[in-house]
């Protein structure tokens, strides 16, 4: 007797201390006092544009609403509710969350139940703080008499506010929500997707290899190979040097040609734009030669509908009175010197000072004439 006591003690504990099964669905049961019958709600979620799409909607019942579904993970989301102001933000998981509704302000409503909206909700006040304290130096800045010594707080403050998500996803490698924040700013222009690809390889295991994190890593390495595409011809870089055939077949790298300055001139003969760039391309050439301009043209000719594209190409250099060194691939937008510089139309222009690097992109005019001048002196 005692033994079947004991083994029914054992198992009771082992029952006792067996996680419960991971939730596969969400409940979210929604408290809005002094909201009418009637009055309907919409769950909707954020997509990766920033725009929010409804999912679901329901009614409000004696103060009561509920929504129910599944995502595949966390997800950052939205409540909006007819007749109040606002939306409020929070993480959408799968479990059970319990919302109570301010409707006075829908943003300092309560949220339980979502683990994730509680890191969410750590860096929304963080960021809150410190784009706070960023415009209250920014206002005092307008006193001259502390204007110096404020500059510099000011600086660090707006440096604190633009590393705040990078430093936040570090610190929250195990967090569904360092994923949508990360989301969220790799859509930016100015966006350091390299050092937030990093960031993204020190994420937990799970983490990564969750839907959005398999999502996310595709988008940071498409937009990582976009990036490196563009990096290396940035103004203040060194030209890439590349190397193609002249009129004559021999092969002409920019190195051997660079001066003091350089231009290197993207056009082909086909294009009217370029053609009627091309007289004052010349007087810039014939002015400024002799104080160490030189160019580079690199022909696009090469498209289909030219019969021989050889032929236009040397007729335009001669017509248009081109003295200047030229080389093509003849591939047209193929060519592997306008992939290396990602030209994506033309007339195009890099403008190089004494030392390779590229000063300045696609001047033309009197703008390109100021350029060469300057960069002469």
């Amino acid at each position: 007797m005692k033994r079947l006591v004991t083994i029914a003690m054992i198992s009771l504990l082992f029952l006792g201390c067996k996680s419960e099964p991971k939730r596969t669905d969400f409940i979210i049961n929604g408290t809005a006092k002094d909201i009418y019958n009637g009055v309907r709600a919409y769950l909707k979620v954020k997509q990766q544009n920033g725009r929010a799409r409804v999912i679901d909607t329901a009614i409000v019942v004696n103060e009561k609403f509920t929504f129910t579904g599944n995502v595949l993970n966390p997800t950052l989301s939205l409540i909006a509710i007819n007749s109040v102001n606002g939306e409020l933000d929070f993480m959408l998981e799968n479990n059970q969350i319990d919302i109570n509704i301010n409707k006075s302000d829908i943003k300092q409503s309560t949220i339980i139940g979502s683990e994730s909206h509680a890191d969410y909700k750590i860096y929304r006040d963080n960021i809150l703080e410190l784009v706070k304290e960023t415009k209250r130096l920014k206002m005092q800045l307008r006193n001259r008499k502390i204007r110096d010594s404020i500059s510099k707080l000011h600086k660090i403050a707006e440096k604190k506010q633009q590393e705040a998500p990078i430093n936040f996803i570090d610190t929250h490698r195990d967090s569904y929500y360092s994923l949508n924040l990360m989301e969220q700013e790799i859509s930016k222009n100015n966006a350091d997707i390299e050092a937030y690809l990093k960031a993204f390889n020190n994420l937990d295991s799970d983490i990564k290899s969750s839907t959005k994190g398999n999502a996310i890593k595709i988008n940071l390495e498409k937009s990582l190979a976009d990036y490196l595409k563009t990096a290396q011809i940035e103004i203040g870089k060194v030209a890439p040097n590349f190397e193609a055939p002249n009129p004559d077949g021999k092969m002409v790298s920019l190195n051997d040609v660079k001066g003091k300055v350089t231009i290197i001139d993207f056009w082909a003969a086909w294009c009217g734009p370029c053609r009627r760039e091309n007289p004052n391309v010349v007087r810039i050439y014939n002015k400024y030669h002799d104080q160490g301009l030189e160019i580079i043209g690199v022909s696009l000719d090469g498209t289909r509908n030219q019969k021989d594209p050889k032929n236009a190409w040397l007729n335009a250099i001669k017509k248009d009175k081109l003295t200047w060194t030229h080389v093509s691939n003849l591939q047209y937008f193929k060519d592997p010197i306008v992939e290396l510089y990602n030209v994506t139309a033309i007339p195009a222009t890099f403008i190089l000072d004494k030392d390779g690097k590229i000063a300045a992109k696609n001047l033309r005019g009197r703008a390109l004439e100021l350029k060469v001048q300057e960069l002469l002196k």
